[in-house]
């Protein structure tokens, strides 16, 4: 298991970090029951082991004028590694897409979309998305509203499922 070749501190540590990854490293180190310069040597070495891949501000969408979110469910004509690939790196040029992943069953892709207000969402799936190369469908659900964005992982049923494997 992945998450079992880090000890129960580094875990500690990604989980004080995933909560508020703006405390300072003495603020951090403290919570986790360790000093200063071993938890930013732990730390550094978390971020260069890729456990964690940055820090970012959580920005509210709506709050910036982002009144659209939508999620479009892509077929492909064909799953050949290649042409799932070209999809993906043309899904990371799309600034409206922000979030793309690849499924198994009936859809092949599903795309987590924003845009300002309908129009700009419906000139991106005209001539952007529905137009790209292979793809063959795009259906499309409006979010009205969200009842939970909880990034990251739980680390609570990490916490558990390695005990009981102890």
């Amino acid at each position: 298991m992945p998450g079992s070749k880090l000890d129960p501190i580094d875990r500690q540590i990604l989980a004080e970090l995933q909560a508020d990854g703006r405390m300072t490293n003495v603020e951090l180190a403290k919570r986790v029951g360790i000093s200063a310069p071993p938890c930013l040597r732990r730390v550094r070495t978390l971020e260069e082991q890729g456990f964690i891949r940055g820090y970012h501000a959580e920005v509210d969408a709506r709050q910036l004028g982002f009144e659209v979110q939508v999620f479009a469910m892509v077929g492909l004509q064909s799953q050949a590694e290649a042409d799932l690939s070209a999809f993906e790196r043309r899904c990371r040029d799309w600034p409206l897409v922000r979030e793309c992943h690849m499924l198994n069953g009936e859809v092949d892709f599903i795309l987590k979309c924003v845009a300002p207000d309908l129009s700009t969402f419906q000139t991106f799936l005209t001539e952007q998305l529905t137009a790209a190369d292979n793809v063959i469908s795009v259906k499309t659900s409006l979010v009205i509203r969200g009842a939970k964005d909880e990034p990251g992982v739980p680390f609570d049923i990490l916490e558990q499922r390695l005990n009981q494997t102890a």
